[in-house]
């Protein structure tokens, strides 16, 4: 699910490639890896899982996707200015539509430009292309799905300690699903951008390989960060709640949990 810089600088001139700059179009102007098209994520948050918004999400998604141009025989590389989240969310899409040929690139811009590479400052127009997918229902979860599974399956809460505590607010409730356990996204990168060593990962992910675990955040982009992580690790059984906080915590006959100290 990872990709170097010098692999890529490899894939740069392949005509089956798909280069996505997951920044903003400032940043991307400013300068970015020669051949990438830009398409800021961010802009594609959904908080609607009910069973018809979850099509209406799929549905946006193939569009979005037949935009950019992907198809089966396509690797797609997504990038931020580290591996991030917005990357990590373009990656968790494409396995959700059972596209395995989806990289993050390690250390994203950042490391980029760190190594001496090479970059470009025109934009690259997108060659759209009729995207199809198989739904893999396994990665991704909503909130009946999560309501019913209180107790059972493993929540892991990728937000700031604030937001998870209920300092920062950002819905109409604050505090945590119940039973989530907090790591924080951020914990995953190293200071250069990469992704953390597996032995690092894997002290901090300290859970069974037979639990489900159930990753989740505001708007479904750090948790998509921290389930790359999880399957980096060999966890099978890992989905993202694609509403997130953004989503139950507006809920209001949903349960919420505040640290008691």
């Amino acid at each position: 699910m990872l990709i170097s810089s010098a692999e890529l600088m490899k894939k740069i001139e392949k005509p089956n490639l798909v280069l996505v700059d997951c920044r903003s179009y400032k940043d991307y102007l400013e300068g970015h890896i020669p051949g990438a098209v830009n398409l800021d994520f961010f802009y594609y948050h959904w908080s609607d899982t009910s069973k018809d918004g979850i099509k209406a999400f799929e549905r946006q998604m193939e569009n979005l996707l037949s935009f950019l141009g992907v198809t089966k025989d396509k690797t797609v590389v997504f990038y931020d200015d580290v591996s991030g989240m917005s990357a990590a969310r373009g990656v968790w899409l494409l396995m959700y539509f059972s596209h395995n040929n989806a990289f993050m690139l390690d250390g994203g811009f950042k490391k980029w430009k760190s190594q001496g590479l090479v970059t470009e400052t025109k934009t690259n127009g997108f060659r759209p292309d009729k995207f199809s997918g198989k739904l893999n229902m396994e990665i991704i979860a909503g909130y009946e799905y999560i309501n019913k599974k209180l107790g059972k399956a493993k929540l892991l809460d990728a937000r700031s300690k604030d937001e998870y505590d209920g300092i920062t607010i950002r819905a109409a409730r604050r505090g945590h699903i119940p039973s989530a356990v907090n790591i924080d996204w951020t914990l995953n990168i190293n200071d250069d951008g990469t992704m953390k060593s597996l032995e690092d990962l894997a002290k901090m992910y300290n859970f069974s390989k037979d639990d489900e675990i159930v990753t989740y955040c505001q708007g479904g982009y750090r948790a998509a960060n921290s389930f790359l992580a999880l399957k980096m690790l060999g966890f099978k059984n890992v989905k993202v709640y694609l509403g997130s906080w953004g989503e139950w915590g507006n809920m209001l006959n949903l349960p919420v949990e505040l640290n008691k100290n």
